[in-house]
């Protein structure tokens, strides 16, 4: 038992350190623009495509700046950073889907960017490829933000399909109790 007390004892320090590390991959000016947009799915999963756009973009600006000190720390962060706002675009998708909005509209654009995303972390994993060093740094949070945007492509499709179809039903239904009537 005491020492099961101690290791937890020495633990939460551990924890506390990595919280602390724990970066916000969105700035307090992004946050109040999601706020002010959460009950429009439309302007809110622009927003988020936006951002992630703009991660990539600083993904790209840290590969090319060979001369920086933490050149490899910023490509770390622009990668982490995408995932979680890629993750997050997700997340309000389903979260938008559940309430059962019509996220058409909304959705062209995500899928959109979902295939200019894939391209440009394509690239940059090609990039890597002439550095079997680099390729190793960043290998794992390269093919985890692929296979994220991947998978997102795939359900974002899918989900469209779905509303499509969905919807269509439901502009349908009068017309026919119209003519059925009549």
């Amino acid at each position: 038992m005491i020492k099961i007390l101690v290791a937890i004892l020495l633990l939460i320090p551990c924890y506390a350190i990595a919280q602390r590390q724990k970066r916000d991959p969105l700035s307090d000016l992004e946050v109040d623009k999601l706020r002010d947009a959460a009950q429009t799915p439309d302007v809110r999963l622009k927003l988020y495509i936006e951002f992630a756009r703009t991660r990539l973009d600083h993904l790209q600006e840290a590969k090319a700046d060979t001369k920086a000190a933490d050149r490899d720390q910023q490509i770390q962060d622009a990668l982490q950073d995408f995932i979680d706002i890629y993750d997050e675009l997700d997340d309000n998708v389903d979260t938008f889907a559940d309430r059962d909005d019509d996220l058409r509209k909304a959705l062209k654009p995500v899928i959109e960017a979902d295939t200019e995303f894939g391209s440009k972390l394509r690239a940059f994993r090609s990039s890597l490829a002439s550095s079997r060093e680099e390729a190793g740094k960043f290998d794992f949070l390269s093919g985890t933000a692929l296979q994220a945007v991947d998978d997102g492509a795939k359900d974002h499709r899918s989900l469209l399909a779905e509303q499509e179809e969905k919807f269509k039903n439901k502009k349908e239904k009068p017309h026919k109790e119209k003519s059925s009537g009549g």
